[in-house]
C-alpha cells in the first residue's frame, strides 16, 4: 500500500501531464495530412483516457486502503453524568402540599464522541471537552464490542484527555509528523458524527490552513484548519494523512448552523503526542516556562514608531526577576522577532511554541534592542505551581492560566475601537478559554470587568491584587462585576 499511496500525488500529476500532451499533441499535428491527423488523434485520444480512468482508479484504490486501514483504531466514546436534581411541586406553595422543600431525584446526562487507540497497550487519544465531568466512559470498538474505559487524565489547556482500555490484539494507527503537513494536502476524518449509528464515518478534505488559534477554546493551541466534513460527535477523532498516519485530532467547527460548513478544526498530533506522554509517564503536564510578561504585539504602526524596518513580534513588557528569560539576559522593552530562527507571528503562537516545549529544553530567541539585532539562548525552566506572593508574579501567566482568562487595561485604543467612554473604569477581558469555568459561569471577551469581589478595580494591577487576596484568602469563588452592552452583571466562578 505505501507505494501506492506515495504516489497519489504523483498519478495526479501524470494526469495531467498527459493530458496536457494530448492538447500538444493536437496543436503539433496541423502540418500533417487531415487523414493522417485524425487517425493520430483517435489513437493518442484513446491512450489519454485509458490511463487517466487508470490513474483515477489507483488514487480512488489508495484513498479505500488508507480508510480500511485506519478505521479500526478510531473508537465511538459514550459518556455517562447522574446529577441530583430538586423538583418542586408547583401547587405546593398555594396548598401546602408535600414536597415544599422540594424532591430530589436523578437526571442522565449523556454524552458522544470520538477517540483514537494510538498503542497496543490501549491508550487512547481524545478531547478534554468529551469526557469531562462525567462518571462514566464507555468505548465501542470497531468490531461492535463495548468496554469501560480508564480515565488517564487530562489538559484542558489543550483539550486533550487520555484513556485506556484492556484489549488483546487492540487495533492501532500509525502517528505521522504534523509538522510536516502543508496546506493544501489531502486528509481524511473519521468519527461518529452526531450520532452512534453513524459510527466510523470517513469524510474527505484538504489542510485548509495551519497555526490556527482558538483562544476561546484553549488557551494553548496551534490547530489544523480542514475542509473534511467535521459534526458534533467527531470530537476526538482522527485526521488522517495520504500515508495513513494520524497527524491530529479533530477538535472543533467553525459553524453559523451548528453543523458542518467545511471549517473544522484538528489538535497538531506532534502536540498531543507530548501532552499523552507527559499525563501517561507523569500524571501531569510540563510545560516550558520562560519567565516574561507581554508587552505589545509589533504592527506596522508599532514598527514605526520604535523605528524598526518592516518588523513583525512581540514586545517584552517585564520580565520575571530570577526567571528562565532573566538568566539569559532579556530586558524589558526587548523586541522578540523569532523563536528558534522561526518568524513569530503573534504572542498567541509565541506563548504556544513555549508551552509546547519542556522544561531543559534551550531555545534561541532573535531579538531587536535599540535597534540592534541579538541572539539570546535560553533554557526554558519549570512553571512555578501555586498561588505567588507577589503582584507582580501573579500579572504573569499563572495565573492567567489558572482563571482560564486574560484582561487589558482600558488604553484609548480599546475605548475608541469598542466606544467605552472615559466615564467607564475597569479592565476589559481579552481572551477566554470555554474550558474555563469562568466561560461556562457566562464571562465573555470584551466584558468590561469593574468589581471583583465588590471591590473597584480600574488597572490589571489592582485585578490580579484582588484576585490574589481572594486566592491567599482561601476563597474558592470569585465574584466579578461586568459591564456588557452598558449593562451591570454579576459573575461568579470557581478558581
Amino acid at each position: 500500500m505505501n507505494a501506492t499511496v506515495r504516489n497519489i500525488f504523483g498519478v495526479a500529476a501524470a494526469v495531467i501531464v498527459l493530458l496536457g500532451f494530448n492538447w500538444a499533441t493536437d496543436i503539433d499535428s496541423l502540418s500533417l495530412s487531415t487523414e493522417t491527423k485524425n487517425i493520430d488523434k483517435i489513437e493518442k485520444t484513446e491512450s489519454v483516457e485509458n490511463r487517466s480512468v487508470a490513474s483515477l482508479k489507483d488514487f480512488n484504490d489508495a484513498i479505500v486502503e488508507i480508510a480500511e486501514k485506519t478505521n479500526p483504531a478510531v473508537v465511538t466514546i459514550t459518556t455517562k453524568r447522574t446529577q441530583k436534581v430538586r423538583v418542586v411541586n408547583p401547587f405546593s406553595q398555594f396548598f401546602g402540599m408535600p414536597g415544599e422543600e422540594g424532591e430530589t431525584q436523578e437526571r442522565v446526562q449523556r454524552g458522544l464522541g470520538s477517540g483514537v487507540i494510538v498503542s497496543e497497550e490501549g491508550y487512547i487519544l481524545t478531547n478534554n471537552h468529551v469526557i469531562t465531568e462525567t462518571d462514566e466512559i464507555n468505548v465501542r470498538l470497531f468490531n461492535g464490542n463495548e468496554v469501560t474505559a480508564e480515565l488517564i487524565g487530562t489538559d484542558p489547556q489543550t483539550d486533550i484527555a487520555v484513556l485506556k482500555v484492556d484489549v488483546d490484539n487492540i487495533p492501532t494507527v500509525e502517528l505521522g509528523d504534523s509538522d510536516n503537513l502543508k496546506v493544501g494536502s489531502f486528509v481524511l476524518a473519521i468519527g461518529s458524527p452526531l450520532r452512534e449509528s453513524l459510527a466510523h464515518t470517513v469524510s474527505m478534505g484538504i489542510v485548509s490552513a495551519r497555526g490556527r488559534i482558538l483562544n476561546e477554546l484553549t488557551m494553548y493551541g496551534d490547530y489544523i484548519q480542514t475542509d473534511a466534513a467535521i459534526n458534533p460527535g467527531n470530537s476526538g477523532g482522527a485526521l488522517i494523512d495520504v500515508n495513513g498516519q494520524l497527524v491530529g485530532i479533530n477538535s472543533a467547527i467553525a459553524s453559523r448552523s451548528g453543523g458542518n460548513d467545511g471549517i473544522g478544526f484538528a489538535i497538531p498530533i506532534n502536540l498531543a503526542e507530548r501532552i499523552m506522554n507527559d499525563l501517561i509517564e507523569d500524571g501531569k503536564v510540563s510545560r516550558g516556562y520562560l519567565g516574561m510578561v507581554f508587552g505589545g504585539e509589533v504592527d506596522q504602526m508599532m514598527a514605526r514608531a520604535l523605528g524598526l524596518d518592516n518588523v513583525r513580534g512581540v514586545i517584552v513588557g517585564r520580565v520575571e526577576e530570577g526567571g528562565p528569560a532573566d538568566k539569559a539576559g532579556l530586558q524589558t522593552q526587548d523586541v522578540i522577532v523569532s523563536l528558534d530562527n522561526d518568524q513569530i507571528r503573534s504572542w498567541d503562537s509565541f506563548r504556544t511554541s513555549i508551552a509546547s516545549r519542556k522544561p531543559g529544553d534551550t531555545i534561541n530567541l532573535g531579538i531587536i534592542r535599540d535597534q540592534e539585532e541579538m541572539n539570546l539562548k535560553v533554557t526554558l525552566e519549570e512553571r512555578p505551581e501555586g498561588p505567588v506572593a507577589s503582584v507582580n508574579q501573579t500579572e504573569s501567566e499563572d495565573l492567567q492560566e489558572r482563571l482560564g482568562f486574560s484582561v487589558r487595561n482600558l488604553d484609548q485604543n480599546i475605548r475608541n475601537q469598542f466606544g467605552i467612554g472615559n466615564d467607564v473604569q475597569g479592565i476589559i477581558v481579552e481572551r477566554i478559554s470555554q474550558s474555563s469555568n469562568a466561560y461556562e459561569r457566562g464571562l465573555r471577551s470584551d466584558d468590561i470587568i469593574t468589581k471583583v469581589k465588590r471591590t473597584k478595580v480600574e488597572t490589571t494591577s489592582e485585578f490580579y491584587k484582588e484576585v490574589e487576596k481572594a486566592v491567599e484568602a482561601g476563597d474558592e469563588v470569585i465574584l466579578l462585576t461586568v459591564l456588557r452592552n452598558d449593562l451591570e452583571q454579576y459573575v461568579a466562578f470557581e478558581l
